[in-house]
């Protein structure tokens, strides 16, 4: 009996290490990689929603709102309307900001497509307020939208105590529910009388984030181009002075990799188009390209290529209300310097050579 119950015994053991064996032998299942795929298409659809927002939702919204007029919703487009009327001046007013806007998952997939990161390089204190210089300005600027018009790379940890505000066409706030979902995001016109309000009218701890090279810049943004325009940019530098605003440069290192761009020569009557269409619009008529959403061919999603933006060093700026020619022009040499050494400082870790220069114009 005893032998028969070992016997079975074993072929118990045996029956269990077989059926152990070939469970191992199973494939895997595909989980893990579904899970990645998916993950990669809502990071498309993140991105290409912003890009899709900040093209048309201003237009499309504008022509629903007429268009409802002659509807019989025209009672609620009656009653948006007044309201917009009632709220015209809030973008110039700080704006309204909602940290929960800030804070959607969807900017975590917009952060993780490319990637975006930002870096911290000195501490800035919520007893004085700044006037952030983003470079270069890209064809979007994905990174100054990403690190300062969300909070998916972490501004306000990194930064504690400071509220930055992006600043951006006065003509994106003309246009309905473009304009709300814009301040949502701390987003402000980029006119005096909004920078004047965030600097002098808000209490201290801000942080106005203003692209300085704008439209004109744009039209010179390439995969490998390391150009900014800024020679003759001193505006923001006089206001700095003006509200005793500390500057502090910030770069984008691949702001220009995530597109492909036409750039015509200087002197091309495509040039001259291009810039007389700036001076009208209010925005440069760039002909670029990314790729499809579904396949390797042309299209409006960026290329995946990552954007490392770090803020440097504060410049102290003294309170002058009437600063001289020469004032301005200290400083505008003092933040230039300062800007080409935070370039320099970084650029062999984000994929430039030593030899790369930052070209300013």
């Amino acid at each position: 009996m005893k032998t028969i119950l070992a016997a079975y015994s074993g072929a118990l053991k045996g029956t269990g290490y077989s059926i152990l064996s070939s469970l191992q032998d199973l494939p895997s299942p595909p989980w893990p990689a579904l899970r990645s795929k998916m993950e990669k298409h809502l990071q498309v659809i993140a991105v290409l929603q912003w890009v899709i927002s900040f093209l048309a939702m201003g237009i499309s919204c504008t022509v629903l709102l007429i268009y409802m007029f002659c509807t019989d919703l025209w009672v609620i487009a009656a009653m948006y309307t007044t309201w917009l009327i009632f709220d015209w001046n809030t973008p110039k007013q700080g704006g309204r900001r909602s940290s929960w806007v800030r804070n959607w998952t969807v900017w975590t997939y917009f952060r993780d497509y490319f990637p975006i990161r930002l870096i911290k390089t000195h501490n800035l204190l919520p007893s004085r307020n700044y006037i952030f210089g983003y470079h270069p300005h890209g064809i979007f600027s994905f990174g100054a939208f990403c690190n300062f018009g969300t909070e998916a790379t972490g501004f306000s940890k990194k930064f504690p105590g400071i509220k930055p505000s992006l600043a951006t066409l006065a003509g994106n706030f003309r246009m309905p529910i473009l304009r709300d979902y814009l301040m949502s995001g701390g987003i402000c016109p980029v006119n005096r009388n909004s920078i004047d309000y965030l600097l002098s009218q808000n209490g201290t701890g801000n942080a106005v984030v203003i692209v300085v090279g704008g439209a004109a810049e744009s039209l010179d943004c390439a995969p490998g181009m390391n150009s900014v325009t800024l020679n003759k940019r001193k505006g923001f530098v006089r206001l700095a002075l003006q509200q005793g605003s500390d500057l502090v440069p910030v770069y984008s290192f691949g702001e220009n990799n995530v597109y492909k761009q036409v750039i015509f020569e200087e002197g091309t009557w495509c040039r001259l188009a291009q810039k007389r269409l700036q001076k009208i619009l209010g925005f440069a008529p760039c002909l670029f390209h990314g790729c499809g959403l579904f396949s390797d061919s042309w299209g409006m999603v960026p290329y995946n290529k990552p954007i490392t933006t770090i803020v440097g060093e504060p410049i102290t700026v003294p309170k002058v209300e009437e600063p001289t020619r020469d004032m301005v022009e200290l400083y505008h040499a003092m933040y230039i310097k300062s800007l080409r050494s935070l370039f320099d400082k970084y650029k062999t870790r984000f994929g430039l050579k030593e030899s790369d220069i930052l070209h300013i114009q």
